[in-house]
Order: structure tokens, then sequence, then C-alpha cells
């Protein structure tokens, strides 16, 4: 066989292999931990990762925007348009505060960026919880269809779903014998039916018409530290030339120590 033709061979085995893991990873998702002719699991026993527990943001980026309260336009790093410039430069906290609206800052769409604590459980098999003592808020995460109604809410409503990974191929490419159900995986979060409130505390805004999608993902370090790093991305048609996107970072505790639920603040 000359070179070219092993070459040709090996590029075609190569096609195969791929195709083959292409179609293991569309069937995945669905399959995932499924037992002969039985249901999928629910979300909750299927579950790649563990978020559970208690969680601190650590915050080693933008800390003038999230560790106090930045000056009035101060709207370094977001995409704003003319009218989202003219609603910040407007802010007033004082407004806010008569208003009743203290919590503007604390909606789905800017409430993950504070300084804070996180304790995530499950409510049911099919509802993540999330309870924040920033601003005491909770946000509910629904695994499969949700049905909205009535008014906005700062937490909107948030619908989530598991995405899986493949077990790590061979180093001929081909999928792992035995490997079973994928291994790992992150949670996709997509939110939107939320009440307008701030990006940032100085009043950089997002609209009612905002939608932000969330990607959950948790890591452990070679000293056993446990990382869930979330990514979001805030779409806004009203005051954001371009979505948004944000890397925010928490570390696992061992138990609630530190826990603070404290109020709304349009100040702080």
């Amino acid at each position: 066989m000359t070179i070219v033709e092993t070459r040709r061979r090996n590029a075609r085995l190569l096609l195969v292999s791929v195709a083959g893991l292409l179609t293991m990873q569309a069937r995945l998702p669905a399959q995932a931990g499924r037992g002969p002719g039985g249901p999928p699991p629910s979300p909750k026993v299927g579950a790649p990762i563990d978020l559970t527990g208690y969680w601190v943001s650590v915050v080693t980026e933008d800390w003038r925007y999230r560790m106090v309260t930045p000056a009035k336009g101060d709207y370094l790093s977001v995409p704003i348009n003319a009218e989202s410039k003219r609603v910040a430069d407007a802010w007033d906290p004082a407004k806010d505060e008569a208003a009743g609206e203290q919590c503007k800052s604390y909606g789905a769409a800017g409430i993950m960026r504070l300084p804070e604590r996180v304790h995530v459980t499950w409510q049911d098999d099919n509802t993540l919880r999330v309870d924040i003592d920033a601003g005491r808020q909770t946000r509910l995460f629904h695994f499969g269809s949700l049905t909205v109604s009535g008014t906005a809410t700062w937490q909107g409503d948030s619908v989530a779903q598991w995405d899986f990974q493949l077990t790590p191929p061979n180093t001929m490419g081909q999928p792992q014998p035995g490997a079973g159900p994928p291994k790992s995986g992150s949670l996709k979060v997509t939110t939107n039916h939320m009440r307008a409130g701030y990006l940032r505390k100085n009043g950089v805004p997002y609209s009612d018409n905002a939608v932000m999608t969330e990607y959950y993902d948790v890591i452990r370090e070679r000293d056993g530290n446990l990382w869930m790093i979330l990514t979001s991305v805030v779409r806004d048609p009203l005051y954001l030339q371009q979505p948004f996107i944000l890397s925010t970072h928490f570390r696992k505790q061992s138990d609630g120590s530190g826990w603070d639920p404290t109020p709304c603040s349009a100040r702080w």
C-alpha cells in the first residue's frame, strides 16, 4: 500500500470515528442513566454534577463594580446603547427607595455578581432551589416545560436542562469500552419574564424583555477545593448593543458559616 493510499484509509477511519462520536453525543442526553426499556431518571437522580451546598462568591475581577457601588456614569465594559446610557445617567437611588424598588440590582440578571453566599438545594426531583443571602432572594430552576403566568418578578422564570458531556475517547478517537453513561456535564438555565432591573448597582439597566442564559460548571482543584463557575449571557434588545457575557466564580463551603441574609439596598 502506498503512502497516499494509507493516508486516504486513515482519513476515512477518522471520519467514521468522528461520525460515531457525534451520533452518540446526540443520543446521550436522552439515554443517560436510563435502564433497558425504563424511563429516564429524574433531573435530580440523573444529575451529572452536584451543585448542592453552600457557595461563596470570590471576587477576583470587577472589584470596583461588585464590592462597592460604582459612581454614576461608570458603565465601562457593558455594551450599552444610547437609551441605556440615558437611563443610567439618570440613576437616583433615593427615587428607587421612594418607589420601593431597592431590589432593582438584585434581579436575576444582576444578583449573581454581588458579593454573597448561595445555598443550592433540590426543592423536588425537578426543581433546583438557589437561596441567596444578598437581598434575601430565591431563584427556582425548573426542569422541563414551564407555564409562565402572572406579572414579571425580580427572579423571572427559569427553565433548566443538563448538558451532558461524553466520556473522553481513547487515544484512537474511539469511545472507551464499557464507558457507560456520561460522567460529567453542566447545567444550562434560560431565564425570562424578569422585572426590569439593573445589571450594576449604579443603574445600568436591563428591560423586562431581557433574556439570560447561564451555564453552571463544577471543577475540583488538586487541593480538593470545589469551584462553581457561572458563565452568563444577557441579551436585551432595548438596552444592549450585543450580548453581555460574564464569568463569575464561587467556592464550595463545608457548611453554612457566614450565611447572612440581608435586605435589598439601593445604596450599600
